[in-house]
């Protein structure tokens, strides 16, 4: 079974300083945490913000090719956690067609907020084991201001190293 889930907020794992994207129930209080990486939190926090990249990123792109194919998202579902990595699909309509894509949740998420598209996340990834990491990630209560301001100062500290090795 399908939950609707709401982007809650971004945070930064206390441990390990990574981003975490957490999703909340839409109808209740069950939070699933997913830790992604730097680039997609950046994409996920400025979208969340209302702010634009002067160029556009890969998931605007993205969404910008679907539209001029006449295609939309018409929704993202995180489906199942194996072996510590969360799964997800990007259902995609076009001309009466659904078509089911295997995604990273991190981009998925992105690509759902900027299509806005509605987020699905399977019931049985919702856990008591989950919640132990959401609250040991966390490793203290801040309110959304202070997560937020917390995330701000992450991806503001990001070195460009911290993308990879690129060669041109």
């Amino acid at each position: 079974m399908m939950v609707e889930v709401v982007v809650w907020t971004l945070a930064v794992d206390q441990k390990n300083q990574a981003p975490v994207v957490i999703l909340k129930d839409a109808d209740g209080d069950r939070k699933l945490p997913i830790w992604i990486g730097p680039s997609e939190a950046n994409a996920i926090a400025f979208d969340l913000a209302g702010r634009r990249f002067p160029r556009p990123l890969t998931h605007d792109l993205l969404h910008q090719l679907l539209k001029g194919l006449g295609a939309r998202v018409q929704r993202v579902e995180i489906t199942e956690l194996k072996e510590n990595t969360f799964f997800a699909k990007i259902f995609v309509e076009h001309a009466g067609q659904i078509l089911c894509v295997d995604s990273r949740p991190s981009d998925a998420i992105a690509l759902a907020l900027k299509a806005k598209a509605r987020i699905f996340a399977a019931a049985q990834l919702f856990s008591d084991e989950l919640d132990r990491l959401l609250a040991e990630a966390s490793g203290r209560e801040d309110s959304p201001e202070e997560r937020a301001e917390e995330l701000k100062a992450f991806i503001e500290n990001l070195n460009p190293k911290d993308f990879g090795k690129f060669s041109f």
